[in-house]
């Protein structure tokens, strides 16, 4: 469903005007991010899809970029478009307990999506909205929530469903809007690489099957800007990798083991799959359950919130627990009653949300072409908190100081 979002008319009126006057200097262009989920940075060299490569060699590429922790979809997609860490953001996971309204938010829960409470920074579609140009999303992480009272001026409800090449068509649509209507700011999703990339873990047939999928819907979008006639710059992106998992005993940390000497009515236990979060209900216990759990270290690390690698940036925020457990690459927290329930046949699935510094499957990938980006140019990995100064950059928009990522990461690739 398509949403319409409506500042007021003095607002609006406001930001005409100053849009017009920067109009006036110079022609502003347009921007497309596309998120291909769980499209891992090597899937190129792996998988050869031409109309990709093809788009490099037209453009900018870094040979890896680094997922902010946890290397997970929620996090990363709103890293993506507010410059911030999700510690400083407040999506610090898929799953997370609200210590302050004591309860879950939770991806899959429609009515915690689209409440602006959970959601910190300014996304990309407002600061666009703020220097007077419109800005619209299909399915982005954020977009459905009324961040600060608004939305981008289009936007879709997350239905999977959705065709993906009727996402592209609508772009277009967009795109052929009157010039006081169209939107230069553009975010457009897609789940399928990450999709089959759990199912099937990143080396099997029905991965490569969708990497050409996305190839195909490349070539869709660059094959129809050719013939609109705008100065139209795509970056391609994605929010993390993907590691090949083993169905085997051993590969398993069991929570009801690693829980074992703690009574529930002290902690909320929050697992996350390759991490997991403790809240202490009585912080005077932290020393006596730090201790216990530390003893049956085997496969994962146990810190508390202040101790956890700097690198990380994972500790400024409350929704994340006082004690951190974090897995070795290639192992999951499960419980047996979980499992006992719900078996998993698999011999071999995906999983991400590792620590993106030390496992180089959780890489993500960057490349971006057009008008305003320099050709043949390959850049080493950086973090993603540097792509909304870059997207800012682009359209003329002065870059907010009181976030993480900084635009001289990839100034370079600009032309000037």
């Amino acid at each position: 469903m398509l949403r319409l979002s409506k500042p007021g008319l003095a607002s609006m009126l406001f930001l005409f005007c100053s849009f017009s006057v920067f109009s006036q200097a110079k022609e502003v262009p347009y921007v497309i991010m596309v998120s291909f989920d769980g499209f891992r940075h090597d899937y190129v060299q792996k998988y050869k899809p031409k109309h990709i490569k093809k788009f490099i060699k037209k453009g900018a590429a870094a040979t890896k970029m680094l997922p902010s922790y946890p290397s997970k979809t929620f996090p990363n997609h709103y890293t993506l478009v507010t410059g911030l860490y999700p510690a400083h953001h407040g999506l610090v996971d898929n799953t997370f307990y609200d210590v302050n309204r004591d309860t879950f938010y939770s991806i899959s829960q429609r009515a915690k999506v689209e409440d602006p409470y959970y959601y910190g920074g300014l996304p990309i579609w407002q600061l666009v909205q703020q220097n007077g140009m419109k800005a619209a999303s299909y399915f982005w992480v954020g977009s459905e929530a009324p961040i600060a009272g608004s939305h981008p001026t289009y936007y879709h409800i997350y239905n999977e469903k959705i065709p993906n090449k009727k996402r592209i068509e609508a772009v277009f649509d967009w795109l052929h809007l009157p010039k006081a209507e169209r939107p230069h700011m553009i975010t457009i999703y897609f789940s399928m690489i990450d999709t089959q990339g759990h199912n099937y873990g990143p080396n099997a047939p029905e991965t490569r099957a969708a990497v050409m999928e996305a190839d195909s819907l490349v070539n869709m979008l660059m094959t129809g800007l050719e013939k609109i006639d705008l100065p139209v710059n795509v970056i391609l992106t994605s929010d993390h990798g993907m590691y090949e998992m083993k169905n085997e005993p051993d590969k398993f940390i069991y929570t009801e083991d690693v829980l074992e000497d703690i009574d529930n009515n002290d902690i909320v236990f929050v697992n996350s799959g390759t991490h997991a979060n403790i809240f202490l209900k009585n912080k005077a216990k932290e020393d006596s359950i730090l201790h216990r759990i530390a003893n049956k270290q085997s496969h994962f690390k146990v810190y508390r919130k202040a101790d956890l690698p700097a690198n990380l940036h994972y500790t400024d925020h409350p929704r994340i627990g006082d004690l951190t457990l974090m897995a070795e690459a290639g192992y999951s927290f499960y419980s047996r009653a979980s499992l006992a329930k719900k078996p998993i046949a698999k011999k071999i699935w995906g999983a991400h949300g590792f620590d993106p510094y030390t496992t180089p499957e959780m890489g993500a990938i960057f490349y971006a072409q057009g008008p305003n980006i320099k050709k043949r140019k390959t850049i080493p990995e950086f973090q993603n908190i540097h792509v909304y100064p870059f997207v800012a950059t682009l359209l003329g928009i002065k870059v907010p100081e009181n976030i993480d990522g900084d635009a001289k990461v990839l100034e370079g690739i600009i032309k000037k």
